[in-house]
């Protein structure tokens, strides 16, 4: 088995591949980034404010948008559940969004949104739904006319249902069902991954202004025991720090039951490469390094 399948493409727009180009992969948390961008391209066109309180899913203090998209408000997650865990180690088929919501909201707000910072699946959830209900167009559509058309990503899809996970590269991917992923999962090759990053690093996705709130960055601290990370943050949609010799990485991670994946642009290396690997596993940790090690051998 192929241990990794990578595309790297670079400022100066030299790229390559390695592993099968035509394989499709399930983006899992990867998919938080294309719904900032959906979210702040839906700021940009005055349907949705990025820091106006929205109304809460449960009954304590309204969060922003911001705060749903850098995990900053507060929310429990359901991930870390154990009757979650069960039901999708047992094959079943997801959830009602209620009976999720039933199952993880008990856990209580871990803080007031703003005063902290937590990972939350079900803030993605809910930003994803606010920018639904603000510009009256489902997810797909926004993915599709705000990402994959003005980047020519054929190959970009979201996932409705199980049917659309029978095609993934990975044989597990055909007994798990996507709904688990309450934010919703989008599929596609390594080079879609990359030329996501790539397309919103070189300008092609958002106004100038806009980038700069999505750059701004909480700090959560240093190095991750297995990853290749020596500076943590977080930014709406995107994980904002460094890699070692790499320098300042910007994108996303993502792991589910079988498979992992990392998305990262390099601004500080030259010619600024955007890499994306996609791997066997649930491990993020591979991935994070395989991604740094190209990105590094671009430079030297």
């Amino acid at each position: 088995m192929t241990r990794f399948h990578a595309f790297w493409i670079t400022r100066s727009g030299r790229s390559s591949t390695s592993g099968d180009p035509a394989a499709r992969f399930p983006f899992w948390s990867v998919t938080k980034t294309a719904i900032a961008i959906t979210a702040l391209q839906a700021v940009e066109a005055g349907r949705i404010a990025l820091d106006a309180p929205l109304p809460p899913v449960d009954d304590a203090a309204p969060y922003s948008l911001r705060q749903l998209l850098d995990h900053s408000a507060g929310l429990p997650d359901y991930g870390p559940l154990p009757a979650y865990k069960a039901a999708v180690a047992e094959g079943q088929r997801a959830w009602p969004r209620a009976t999720m919501l039933a199952q993880a909201l008990p856990q209580g707000r871990l803080f007031a949104p703003g005063a902290g910072w937590a990972y939350s699946n079900i803030g993605s959830m809910l930003a994803l739904e606010a920018v639904e209900g603000a510009t009256g167009q489902p997810l797909a559509a926004l993915i599709t006319e705000g990402i994959a058309r003005p980047l020519g990503l054929t190959a970009l899809r979201l996932t409705e249902g199980p049917a659309d996970f029978a095609d993934l590269h990975w044989p597990k991917a055909r007994h798990y069902d996507p709904g688990w992923v309450y934010h919703r999962c989008l599929t596609g090759t390594a080079e879609a991954a990359a030329r996501l990053i790539h397309g919103l690093f070189t300008g092609q996705l958002l106004e100038p202004a806009t980038m700069v709130e999505m750059l701004r960055a909480r700090p959560l601290g240093g190095a991750l025991p297995g990853r290749s990370w020596t500076r943590c943050g977080y930014s709406p949609g995107l994980m904002n720090g460094e890699m070692g010799e790499a320098g300042r990485a910007i994108g996303h991670s993502g792991a589910g039951p079988f498979s992992s994946n990392a998305a990262y642009h390099f601004p500080d290396l030259p010619d600024a490469p955007s890499v994306a690997v996609f791997a066997h596993g649930p491990d993020e940790g591979p991935a994070e390094l395989e991604a740094a090690r190209i990105a590094l051998s671009l430079s030297t």
